[in-house]
């Protein structure tokens, strides 16, 4: 029963919601060819892209290419926003970040430069990011915050000018690992000395039945790992035409 409860609420919530409709719709236009084969095509597509096994092989190549130092020094901590609420609240993937850049701080006593704007909210995510130091009892001093920048470029822009205001050389980047290899290349071309800190992982690795149930977190995620591929060639592309 608890399987067969399960099975039910995979496929009549979203996303197994839309491979249903996407299955009677094939179903029922299977004498128009291209109606059958856009409908079967669709929900295979949204399918593959909600369960685990795929959403790792999507993010893999990312999460892979750099790892947590155990040792680690730097000049400053910078922290990379990863989206707030109109709230003020911080997404999942901003909180991970903000706090491995405190628990850094707290071993390395070292400054946090904050970068992110407020491309959607109305509150700056490096605001957001910032009151949560101040409730976990970071020095105003110690914290430099970016309201301007509104992608990984502007990061990157934004942060230089705060390390040459205030004399900082190598930066510690903090950001979930799927976006790292794009930060590290863009701060990079930038001309910032960079060392990796990649936090919040979403890869699984190991899977049970359940892991072949499509789920909308999953499907969240391979949106990200896409997104992630569509930005380093776009950025690959713009310094190729730029050169």
């Amino acid at each position: 029963m608890f399987f067969l409860k399960k099975l039910i609420t995979f496929f009549i919530l979203p996303p197994g919601l839309f491979i249903v409709i996407f299955g009677v719709i094939a179903y029922v236009g299977r004498r128009d060819r291209r109606v059958f084969v856009l409908s079967f095509l669709s929900g295979l597509f949204i399918y593959l892209l909600s369960i685990e096994p795929v959403k790792d092989f999507l993010l893999k190549p990312l999460e892979t290419k750099y790892s947590q130092p155990k040792e680690v020094y730097g000049d400053v901590i910078v922290v990379l926003g990863g989206g707030s609420y109109n709230t003020g609240i911080l997404t999942e993937d901003s909180l991970k970040r903000i706090l491995t850049g405190f628990v850094l701080h707290k071993r390395l006593n070292v400054p946090i430069i904050l970068s992110g704007g407020s491309a959607i909210t109305n509150l700056p995510e490096s605001e957001a990011m910032k009151s949560v130091l101040n409730e976990l009892g970071v020095d105003k001093s110690m914290i430099f915050t970016d309201v301007n920048s509104r992608d990984t470029l502007q990061n990157a822009f934004f942060t230089k000018k705060i390390c040459e205001k205030y004399g900082f050389k190598s930066i510690i980047l903090v950001t979930s690992a799927y976006h790292m290899p794009r930060s590290v290349m863009v701060f990079e071309k930038a001309g910032l000395q960079v060392i990796p800190y990649p936090t919040d992982f979403k890869m699984d690795k190991k899977y049970t039945l359940y892991s072949y149930f499509p789920k909308m977190n999953v499907l969240q995620d391979s949106t990200k790992a896409i997104r992630e591929y569509v930005g380093i060639i776009a950025y690959k592309l713009n310094y190729l035409f730029r050169s």
